[in-house]
């Protein structure tokens, strides 16, 4: 189902053409001026230094083509070469039936039989999920359902970090704590415990203590530097303990993640790796692309059409360690071999940014991946406080996740109880989906690669662009659907079945949100085609409030014409299907009443 601005487009091009003139100055636009026209062209300004002719003129010559067009109401041209543009109601009804009857909404319903590979979340093992974790997990989420809604295979990958230098740190730390553990006796060779040696809450105490020991006591960094290193040798009783870790730690991180409404296709990390870095890095060394510079081993990424200076990218360390570069680049190895995708996306701190450009040119200049393949690198930008800094809390320390979550949950709660007689049972399990749904738009609803501040107050007010708002317009179209059938009869039909019943829209706000809902596919197309989770934000916020503008000036249920009735019944339908999907795609759910 073509657009409907391609559609206008067209008509366009057919009276250009007719006139003698290019159809590429028949570009239609959504008008910048809503109070004079719904669509423009501006191409005549164009086409007149081609055809030596005032804009004007050729304005007044394609207008006068477009006179026997249904699809428009009025079009006419304005000085010095404008093409203005309204839409017919009889052309906006037969778009707005069509679009209901596609299963999404007019946007390409092919499958594309092409894999992205997206990674995101990337959170490290043996620490709890803290609020630096929140914006690549819930941006990644809407970037692959984005992804998997416009037709590609997904693969979603949390690339955990569990081979670096925490892990050598925490074995130190348990070492100096509990060092009878047979993990440490060098000479041991029966079985190792199958219960781990600690806890969860005792894991997640060891780490921050071995982090603040190690830049205080350069013996003890000095050995968890080794212990590290021993780790990725394959050290018996280090790889023991990092499997205790690891099955402690995935449990804890699987169940925040599900609270999130996030999951991963693939749960792997930097150690999954490890069979690909020996071969890979001798295959760099053979073929000339790494060399050794002062002890570590570099692959040269820099072009001439660089404008800032790229250094080269360290491969192995000098003490043979392998780094994120080392595992990332493996990493692409073994994604290429069971995948083949043709595009990647990896979604982490703007700050990382020079890491990805050298990895991204290691992979194309040494073959791991084709020419061809497009690799993208969504950077975000960091989640403040009203301060302005970086959320934290009073003492200084990353928020645990969880407790954001209940904090936010709590508030949303509080607001529920203030406006609503309801259950406290009720209450809490509304609050539960409105607060993820404060959270989630609050952060979406940013350009991802600008900082951005977490205001608790005003995420989960009900009013404003906030989440709850969209919500809340979701629940009231429930309610109104909800009285329809029970006053009309239970008349429960298909969205498709429904839209047969739909009529032309005749006033300025029902007019106003069939133009908006038009729009779906181009929103989607563009926020994939741009990674941008914001956008759909945005058409929510403007649909809510175009809705709850439709819905004040127009008496829904107590309309006495039925099929007038029944239309706006077809047309609510559509619009709550469409933010259901909208907010589908930012993992957000909407509850049944508020």
């Amino acid at each position: 189902m073509k657009k409907i601005i391609d559609l206008l487009s067209d008509e366009l091009k057919s009276a250009f053409t007719e006139c003698g003139y290019d159809e590429k100055y028949a570009k239609v636009v959504v008008s910048n001026r809503p109070d004079l026209c719904q669509y423009q062209c501006n191409g005549c300004m164009a086409a007149a230094k081609e055809y030596k002719k005032a804009p004007a003129v050729i304005a007044g010559e394609v207008v006068a083509k477009l006179a026997g067009s249904t699809a428009f109401s009025k079009v006419e041209a304005v000085n010095p070469g404008f093409i203005n543009m309204n839409l017919s109601a009889k052309f906006i009804a037969a778009y707005v039936k069509e679009m209901g009857k596609h299963e999404k909404f007019g946007c390409d319903e092919s499958r594309k039989n092409k894999t992205i590979m997206l990674d995101y979340g990337g959170a490290n093992v043996a620490k709890p999920l803290h609020v630096g974790h929140l914006r690549s997990a819930i941006i990644g989420e809407s970037i692959k359902r984005i992804c998997r809604y416009c037709g590609y295979d997904t693969v979603g990958d949390v690339h955990l970090g569990d081979w670096g230098l925490q892990m050598g740190l925490i074995i130190m730390e348990l070492k100096n704590r509990k060092p009878e553990l047979p993990y440490f006796d060098d000479s041991y060779t029966g079985e190792y415990p199958a219960e781990p040696p600690f806890t969860l809450s005792e894991l997640e105490d060891i780490y921050p203590c071995a982090s603040k020991k190690s830049k205080e006591d350069e013996e003890f960094a000095k050995a968890a530097h080794e212990a590290t290193v021993m780790l990725q040798n394959g050290h018996r009783g280090y790889n023991a303990i990092w499997k205790h870790i690891m099955n402690i730690s995935l449990a804890d991180l699987k169940r925040n993640y599900d609270n999130l409404n996030v999951s991963f296709d693939v749960w792997k990390g930097e150690s999954d790796a490890k069979p690909y870095i020996e071969d890979m890095i001798n295959d760099f060394v053979s073929r000339g692309y790494a060399y050794e510079s002062q002890g570590a081993l570099v692959v040269d990424v820099a072009l001439d059409s660089d404008k800032k200076e790229i250094p080269p990218c360290i491969v192995r360390k000098s003490d043979g360690a392998a780094i994120y570069a080392t595992t990332d680049l493996a990493t692409m190895i073994e994604r290429q071999k069971l995948y083949h995708p043709f595009k990647y996306i990896y979604m982490t701190d703007k700050r990382q940014e020079m890491h990805f450009t050298q990895i991204f040119r290691v992979a194309k200049k040494t073959g791991i991946v084709p020419e061809d393949t497009e690799m993208d690198f969504l950077g975000f930008g960091t989640m403040n406080g009203k301060d302005g800094k970086p959320f934290k809390t009073r003492n200084g320390d990353m928020l645990r996740l969880e407790y954001l979550i209940k904090d936010v949950e709590d508030a949303v709660y509080s607001k529920i109880k203030e406006n609503r007689d309801m259950e406290d049972a009720e209450a809490r399990e509304i609050a539960k989906v409105v607060g993820l749904a404060a959270i989630k738009y609050g952060d979406l609803s940013n350009q991802a690669v600008k900082d951005y501040i977490f205001d608790i107050d005003r995420f989960s007010s009900f009013e404003g662009d906030t989440g709850p708002y969209v919500l809340y317009t979701i629940v009231r179209i429930k309610s109104i659907m909800k009285k329809y059938e029970q006053t009309y009869g239970n008349d429960v039909k298909t969205l498709s079945d429904r839209m047969a019943d739909f009529l032309a829209p005749e006033g300025a706000s029902e007019t106003d949100l069939c133009l908006l809902l038009a729009k779906f596919s181009e929103v989607i197309e563009s926020a994939y085609a741009e990674l941008a989770p914001h956008k759909i934000c945005k058409f929510i916020y403007d649909v809510a409030n175009v809705f709850n503008g439709f819905y004040h000036d127009t008496k829904i249920l107590t309309e006495e014409n039925e099929a007038k009735r029944r239309s706006y019944i077809a047309l609510i339908s559509l619009t709550k299907s469409v933010l259901e999907t909208c907010i589908d795609l930012l993992g957000i759910k909407a509850p049944e009443r508020m």
